[in-house]
């Protein structure tokens, strides 16, 4: 009877644990001072969401647990999503209009994230350039780091997921 609480627990400390890997590699300073991510709300929504939706498709294409593990972060995400919201001062009464907002940002992004990335490094480019950077630059070198992330994570077996680290590349790298 109690088997189902505590499994849930446990998967709720793993999942949180990758929500953080996902957060403090989407904070990464290279990606706000050498990739011209804004440092403000939208920025940083933007960086968690590609960190997110490329952790998230890699889970999707995994057997079972995998889909489960993506539904589950998916939860934690937006749950961290709330707590910021509520945290920049927005009122218990605007917080579900604007959820429903990034909630469809978050799920439309992924889905042209996930296309692009099977497009060629032109429309993944345009795609980043159009999202992330509201096609104020080119994103030629945000999409060379996000090709590097979906190879290193193509690779990543569920323990990696599971225990840790999450092989992001170093934005640094990245020509």
């Amino acid at each position: 009877m109690l088997f189902p609480f505590v499994r849930r627990a446990a998967n709720r400390k793993m999942i949180d644990r990758l929500h953080g890997e996902i957060v403090a590699a989407a904070r990464n300073p290279i990606l706000f001072t050498d990739y011209a991510i804004e440092d403000n709300f939208e920025g940083r929504f933007e960086a968690v969401t590609l960190h997110a939706a490329l952790v998230l498709r890699r889970l999707n294409a995994m057997p079972r647990p995998g889909p489960e593990l993506a539904q589950d972060l998916i939860d934690a995400v937006f749950r961290h999503f709330d707590i910021a919201l509520r945290e920049t001062g927005i009122g218990d009464i605007a917080v579900p209009k604007r959820m429903k907002t990034l909630a469809e940002a978050f799920l439309g992004r992924g889905a042209a994230y996930d296309r692009a990335l099977t497009s060629g490094e032109e429309v993944l480019a345009a795609t980043l350039a159009r999202n992330v950077y509201a096609d104020r630059t080119n994103a030629i070198r945000l999409s060379r780091y996000v090709k590097a992330t979906d190879r290193a994570l193509e690779t990543a077996q569920l323990e990696v997921f599971s225990i840790g680290p999450v092989p992001f590349p170093e934005p640094s790298a990245i020509a």
